[in-house]
């Protein structure tokens, strides 16, 4: 009789060659699910905007103007135009005005001789005066100042160009806070230098007198003038201490309806090098530290020409004395 035979599974046994298959059928169905899901990611991903292009730069006109004021300007309501002629032919301006909210009404000039010449690519500066300054608000920035400017190019017809006028040194805020501070110490009182000097029998010192005549009262003006103190000059200083007579006033308050007065100020010779007078600019404003209502300033009193004569004539002689 013949034996049973017994059956036995056998396991099946991958060599390599089949792993490897393997391992690339289950790439194969991989890569798709995870490709599906970075675009479903990407999907829900905000765009980034594309930069914009920066703006193109402006070309400037065939002329510009700029707004300055040199140290001759000074007490005198004077600035200077300083106009460029961008182009290689010669140009000729025949006017020009500036525009700015820092005072009433424009700011023209006009040329003397009928039209300034301009060679090419080269500056040139002309001084013309401010009208009144607009002393309602605070002064704002002078970037908002506008000019138009009449030219004529050889050959051609004339041209009328508006562009900006730039004022890199602040010259419009700071002299409409300096003439609107005048203008409110103006309606307190009156202040100006005497034209008669006083030298001193050594002839090392003198005394200038500053005169201060107030506004009657009920004249609608400021409540009070307070003068806090007097600044020297390049040219004039404090006389050294000792003297009963000029020494120089700290916080002297004026009201309207006071009577007149003259403050005596004993001044010597600021510096004595040979240029002191022969380069002097500004040694014969006399700066005065004040307060006039909501302003605090410095404002600049003037010596007028006789006595400008004899402050140069005082500082020459008391500089041989040393």
């Amino acid at each position: 009789m013949a034996g049973a035979s017994t059956s036995r599974s056998t396991p099946i046994r991958r060599g390599p060659a089949t792993a490897r298959t393997a391992r690339r059928t289950n790439a194969r169905l991989t890569l798709p699910l995870l490709t599906a899901a970075v675009l479903a990611v990407s999907a829900c991903t905000p765009q980034q905007p594309t930069p914009a292009a920066p703006p193109t730069a402006t070309v400037p006109g065939p002329v510009t103007i700029e707004v300055n004021q040199s140290r001759d300007q000074y007490g005198k309501n004077n600035i200077l135009l300083q106009f460029t002629n961008t182009t290689d032919g010669l140009l000729r301006v025949d006017l020009a005005s500036v525009s700015s909210p820092l005072f009433d009404g424009d700011i023209e000039w006009t040329p003397q001789a009928g039209s300034l010449e301009l060679p090419p690519h080269q500056p040139k500066s002309v001084p013309t005066r401010l009208p009144p300054p607009a002393c309602a608000g605070p002064a704002t920035a002078s970037s908002q100042a506008s000019a138009t400017v009449s030219f004529t190019a050889a050959g051609q017809q004339p041209a009328e160009l508006t562009l900006p006028a730039p004022d890199p040194f602040g010259v419009l805020p700071r002299n409409n806070s300096e003439l609107c501070l005048a203008a409110d110490a103006a309606k307190v009182a009156g202040l100006a230098l005497d034209p008669y000097l006083e030298v001193a029998a050594d002839g090392r010192t003198a005394v200038v007198r500053l005169r201060i005549s107030p506004q009657p009262t009920g004249t609608g003006g400021a409540p009070s003038l307070t003068l806090h103190s007097v600044g020297g000059t390049p040219l004039l200083a404090e006389a050294e201490p000792g003297f009963e007579v000029g020494a120089w006033p700290r916080n002297l308050t004026v009201r309207p309806g006071e009577p007149d007065t003259a403050l005596p100020l004993r001044v010597r010779p600021a510096r004595c090098d040979p240029h002191a007078v022969a380069e002097d600019k500004v040694g014969t404003l006399l700066p005065l530290s004040v307060t006039v209502g909501a302003r605090e300033g410095v404002l600049k009193v003037a010596a007028g020409g006789p006595l400008r004569a004899q402050l140069y004539d005082f500082v020459t002689s008391a500089c041989q004395k040393d």
